[in-house]
């Protein structure tokens, strides 16, 4: 089996790094970390949070600059996030429970920007 192209390797880290920084941002913000990582048929779902009856469902970007973040999620990625978590929503999510999809986006020398419910069924 052929090694991953470094270029690869480093942005699977600088994912992973992104995804403990809002992990723990979350958590200063009253939020639990439920899981991470969920891979599903439909994608994978890099966090899932609660805090009170609220399950959020984030999706973590982390880009080189700010600029790039306005490019980094649009529609198709949102609904693949919405499919994910519909398929998995019935393991974290108790009756009477309300969910959505949040993004968080990160660029170095900045604070994590959570975007609260950005995915409305288009």
């Amino acid at each position: 089996m052929k090694a991953p192209a470094p270029r690869r390797v480093k942005a699977e880290k600088r994912g992973r790094q992104a995804e403990r920084l809002c992990g723990w941002w979350l958590r200063l913000k009253g939020w639990s970390i439920l899981d991470r990582r969920v891979r599903t048929p439909a994608g994978e779902i890099d966090l899932i949070a609660r805090r009170g009856s609220m399950v959020a469902f984030v999706e973590v970007k982390a880009r080189g600059n700010d600029a790039d973040l306005d490019l980094a999620i649009d529609e198709r990625r949102l609904a693949r996030v919405a499919r994910a978590a519909e398929s998995v929503a019935h393991l974290y999510c108790a009756p009477g429970d309300d969910m959505r999809i949040d993004v968080m986006l990160l660029a170095p020398g900045r604070p994590p920007r959570h975007l609260a419910n950005v995915w409305h069924g288009g």
